[in-house]
């Protein structure tokens, strides 16, 4: 990323969380990216909020500003979890709110003396303000880019309509627009006329070098099928539902599930398993190491990402574990909603039930078991489609195109402006 001036392309991402040290689990696909786009000759940096007091630092390569908005004890709104599922545990946290706007944009008001060239603003409710306060530090001459997730939209619509104004205005008033998939971008208001590029995210989980290598997929009756499901055990996910389609499949053949990640919808899900007597064919492995979570991918038959819209109308914005399974080249299995369905195309990368159904499910796994081959041939092409589509060296290219059309668009504005 190098100006035709000759110098580097100078890029903030403005985030929620960011990782507090190298060990960090948080945020692992904007890390990658992060440094997939140093690779390519950005200086490529964070502005972050503080947690429990952490300032400045330098994480890895990356160096990551940190704005203070409480004292160091209560510095807890962000990155444990959700500022929504936050404030729902804990509404006293809601004093907090007009601290972390202030704190964010002196933060970014500072940063925008710097210039930068781009400030790309992630949750760009309500993170637009911090944008374009970068923006007019700088005397206008910073562009604004906002990637939108869909579930922030989501939440506006179902839970957080007074926040409507906000999310037309952080649209219109970006220099350039991203959603993670097209069902996002069909969420954005439609009267923000502006032109949104389709970017993901990408794994940051490197899958194997397939150069020379042939699958090791082997659906056999002889041996149970060993079904697969990674992230959080929340209400999104569906993992209810991929249990009692496990009780369905045991009705034909020998079948077991591993559930990697941990959740408040543990419980949830334990009971569904012993309501079923399945307790002993059901294994919660917890979290896990990336050389552990290799195994599993490694290991498994089939799988399977069970999402469903939940109580507040959430669900999965892209489903980078299904990027992550067919890096392994496994056959995988999710439901028709969300972004699911930009990275599984029936019959093509994988296959797609109805949420919530696990009838409909457990008719898919057993057709995926009885066809061997086929299985190998859709897993193989699914690897194939991820590697093309959903790389983050493409993921950082695409951007490139991004932040130069939105600094053409910058800079072709009146001083100021």
């Amino acid at each position: 990323m190098i100006d035709p001036d000759g110098s580097e392309l100078r890029v903030v991402h403005i985030v929620t969380a960011f990782q507090r040290h190298e060990d960090d689990v948080i945020t692992p696909w904007l890390t990658a990216l992060i440094r997939a786009q140093r690779a390519r000759g950005a200086d490529a940096s964070v502005l972050a909020p503080s947690y429990r007091g952490l300032g400045t630092q330098r994480v890895g390569e990356i160096d990551v500003r940190r704005f203070r908005y409480a004292p160091r004890g209560l510095e807890r709104l962000t990155h444990e979890e959700t500022v929504p599922d936050r404030l729902g545990r804990s509404p006293l946290y809601a004093g907090l709110l007009p601290l972390y706007m202030a704190g964010g944009i002196l933060g970014s008001l500072r940063l925008g003396r710097q210039r930068p060239d781009v400030v790309h603003v992630h949750w760009p409710v309500p993170h637009a303000v911090f944008g374009a306060a970068a923006r007019i530090a700088s005397g206008g001459r910073t562009a604004m880019v906002c990637t939108y997730y869909s579930v922030e939209i989501r939440w506006i619509e179902r839970r957080m309509s007074w926040l409507r104004p906000l999310l037309s205005w952080s649209v219109r008033s970006a220099d350039g627009v991203t959603a993670i998939s097209t069902e996002t971008a069909s969420r954005l208001p439609k009267r923000a006329e502006r032109d949104v590029s389709i970017v993901p995210f990408a794994s940051a989980l490197e899958a194997p070098n397939w150069e020379g290598r042939r699958t090791t997929l082997d659906l056999t009756a002889a041996e149970p099928l060993q079904l697969l499901f990674v992230g959080r055990l929340v209400e999104r996910k569906g993992v209810e539902h991929l249990v009692e389609a496990l009780s369905l499949v045991r009705r034909r053949r020998a079948a077991k599930l591993t559930l990697v990640g941990e959740g408040e919808w543990r419980s949830v899900i334990e009971r569904a398993a012993e309501r079923l007597e399945l307790e002993e064919h059901v294994t919660f492995a917890g979290h896990v190491s990336e050389e552990k979570l290799r195994e599993h991918y490694e290991s498994c038959d089939i799988f399977v990402l069970p999402a469903v819209v939940d109580s507040k109308g959430d669900t999965e914005g892209l489903g980078v574990v299904l990027l992550e399974a067919l890096g392994f080249e496994r056959p995988v299995v999710a439901s028709a909603v969300g972004g699911i369905t930009d990275i599984v195309i029936p019959e093509r990368t994988g296959w797609l039930t109805r949420p919530g159904d696990a009838p409909d499910l457990a008719r898919t796994i057993e057709a995926i078991a009885d066809d061997p081959e086929r299985a190998r041939h859709v897993a193989r092409q699914g690897r194939r489609f991820v590697e093309e589509r959903f790389s983050m060296e493409r993921i950082a290219a695409d951007l490139e195109n991004v932040y130069r059309s939105a600094i053409a668009r910058r800079t072709g504005l009146p001083e100021g402006a």
